[in-house]
């Protein structure tokens, strides 16, 4: 595949990564609005789980923006959250949930 699909300062995660590696320093400036995208499989409540994780992190999270898009075959979900990120402990923390959590493939 050409092209990347991850903006600048941003990573893909797999289950048990941190968000950053200790020591890096963050282009945001906080706040700021932030998408948080977190991948699995179709079925069970996989947009309920992602939005508790983020709602425990962002407890004035505004559900009208999030959206769901489903893979061309259908088997999987994926879930964006965009909030108003306050820093990046914060965000540090809801990608390390996101990522330690077994029905999350990854995190973005």
């Amino acid at each position: 595949m050409s092209g990347s699909l991850l903006q600048p300062g941003q990573t893909l995660l797999r289950q048990g990564q941190s968000h950053m590696s200790e020591g890096d320093e963050t282009l945001f400036e906080f706040p700021c609005t932030f998408p948080i995208k977190a991948m699995g499989r179709t079925g069970g409540d996989f947009p309920s789980l992602v939005l508790g994780i983020v709602r425990r992190h962002v407890p004035n999270l505004d559900e009208s923006r999030v959206s769901l898009r489903h893979s061309r075959s259908g088997r999987w979900v994926s879930d964006t959250v965009t909030i108003e990120a306050e820093s990046r402990d914060q965000l540090d923390a809801i990608y390390l949930e996101l990522s330690a959590n077994e029905y999350v493939v990854w995190a973005l």
